[in-house]
């Protein structure tokens, strides 16, 4: 019969081994993604609200062929972040039709169809060869999808609309993304995709730099 003190040397065993294991991922982590070849800091931190939950900014352009590709992968990974991260879609904003469709992203926030609506828009920019350049291209989709057009024209004309289109635009500015889809992390890490290396990269850089971040909570 295993005697208790055999039983309590295993476990102790076991456990130094799975300490081990984990701080060798841990410093496999810390080799493969390096500061400033990877990843920037950026100094100053970039604002991204108040809580205490590590955001995860999203810089996204629905016209843009790469975020279409990348946000069915954000998406599931955001899915299994822990407790305590979060994904938050960010548009881009470097002209009009930028403007248009960062409009078009937060009426469907504040009309609570995102859900719904963000991958409509994507489908409807890459699948269907939309430009949605105009407000009315805007509401018939909109609607045609379940949304009344006096709600969407009310959001749409809303002061609170305006502002996070212009917050959103300084967010982009002050961490002065190069492209879309770019990632921030808790306002303090920028990962692009030509640094990163691929959008994959993307997301294990994230996963990375929010488990430090949660760690050092």
């Amino acid at each position: 019969m295993t005697s208790a003190r055999t039983r309590t040397e295993s476990r102790t065993r076991s456990l130094f081994a799975l300490v081990l294991v984990l701080f060798t991922a841990a410093s496999f982590a810390d080799e493969r993604w390096v500061e400033g070849e990877h990843y920037q800091t950026l100094n100053p931190p970039v604002a991204v609200g108040h809580g205490n939950d590590v955001v995860v900014t999203e810089f996204f352009w629905y016209g843009c062929g790469h975020c279409y590709t990348f946000e069915p992968m954000l998406t599931a990974w955001g899915k299994q972040l822990p407790e305590g991260a979060v994904v938050k879609p960010s548009p881009a904003v470097w002209n009009e039709p930028m403007r248009m469709h960062a409009k078009a992203y937060f009426v469907a926030k504040v009309l609570e169809v995102e859900a719904t609506m963000h991958p409509v828009i994507f489908d409807a920019m890459h699948v269907q060869r939309k430009r949605l350049t105009s407000r009315l291209e805007l509401r018939d989709l909109f609607e045609v999808n379940g949304v009344d057009p006096a709600r969407f024209d009310k959001a749409f004309e809303s002061f609170g609309v305006d502002s996070q289109v212009r917050q959103a635009d300084a967010r982009a500015r002050s961490a002065k993304i190069s492209g879309t889809p770019s990632l921030m992390v808790a306002g303090k890490y920028l990962i692009e995709t030509r640094s990163a290396g691929s959008q994959t990269n993307m997301l294990e850089i994230a996963r990375f730099l929010i488990d430090k971040e949660l760690a050092a909570r």
